[in-house]
């Protein structure tokens, strides 16, 4: 793998993590409104999967968006923006946290109920195939979401009409509090493409090569029209569900051996960066997201009058 693409690689999951250690902070602090569902642990996830995508695929996501959003190429500044509720934000102060996106940089403003993003996923993967477009679309979801009646009614339409999806399950192993071998007999999620008629892998998620190279293989499937692709992306978070949940399910030891998988520190041992170079990178990064937040602070407000904007019924 060329050297100056797997630093890219590791610089965009750097950004993902000094962007959510700081919006923690603010929000523990009492700076910024609303909640935030975050996505500390599961950088390679997220920026393994876009880096195969072309700039005019599309992604949907979930309530735990902050990392899909800065990997598919959105800003640390129109998303701060955003989490301070500014007019300047990715959805104009509108979204919030939970249903971040922008629709001219392909991703769909988060949906916060689970699954729903995978019927809407099916639905633009029909329009690019009746239009004959090569648009491919990626639908990230967490191992909660494969319960719901909406993950197999999304998943039946894309494949028996071969549509050019690819399903991203993160299995981060919890949904909430609830672990997945509770909720399922058979936890191997990607087991469940066979049933449908396509094709599932399991991935280890926190390496960021290893996403990349099974998201261009499920992409390369669905431009020839093979239909979807179901990719499980073995995944944990290093936090709550939300900023209200404090892990305490989590057990200790299972934290501890995930910590020695971060996806992080694993690039950067691929990559051979030695501490010096990692701080250079980490400080570049922080500074940038500093100058961000002092924007956001100051940025402009919705007034009375936006209420009617972007209104269609």
């Amino acid at each position: 793998m060329d050297r100056d693409f797997m630093l890219q690689l590791y610089e965009r999951m750097v950004l993902i993590r000094e962007f959510e250690e700081t919006v923690k902070f603010l929000f523990l602090e009492g700076t910024m409104p609303g909640t935030i569902h975050q996505c500390q642990g599961q950088e390679a996830t997220a920026v393994g999967v876009c880096a195969a995508l072309r700039p005019d695929d599309w992604i949907t996501s979930t309530f735990r968006g902050h990392g899909h959003a800065l990997a598919k190429g959105l800003t640390p500044q129109e998303l701060l923006d955003e989490l301070f509720g500014a007019k300047t934000g990715c959805c104009q102060g509108k979204g919030g946290s939970m249903h971040v996106g922008n629709m001219s940089k392909g991703m769909v403003p988060g949906i916060a109920i689970v699954a729903g993003g995978i019927p809407l996923a099916a639905g633009m993967a029909l329009a690019f195939k009746l239009q004959k477009k090569s648009h491919i679309v990626t639908c990230f979801f967490g191992d909660g979401a494969v319960a719901e009646g909406a993950f197999h009614e999304g998943v039946n339409m894309a494949a028996i009409w071969n549509l050019p999806v690819i399903f991203v399950c993160e299995n981060n192993l919890y949904g909430a509090s609830t672990r997945v071998d509770l909720v399922m007999k058979n936890p191997r999620i990607s087991d469940r493409a066979a049933s449908y008629g396509f094709r599932g892998e399991t991935v280890d998620g926190n390496d960021v090569l290893a996403v990349y190279e099974a998201t261009q293989r499920a992409a390369e499937e669905c431009r020839a029209g093979k239909g979807p692709v179901l990719l499980e992306l073995l995944t944990y978070r290093r936090t709550g569900h939300s900023r209200r949940d404090p892990c305490h399910y989590q057990p200790k030891d299972e934290r501890e051996a995930w910590a020695q998988r971060d996806p992080i520190e694993r690039c950067a041992e691929q990559l051979g960066l030695d501490e010096t170079a990692r701080e250079q990178i980490q400080q570049r990064i922080q500074k940038e997201i500093e100058a961000a937040v002092a924007q956001a602070k100051v940025a402009p407000q919705p007034t009375p009058a936006d209420l009617e904007t972007d209104v269609f019924a």
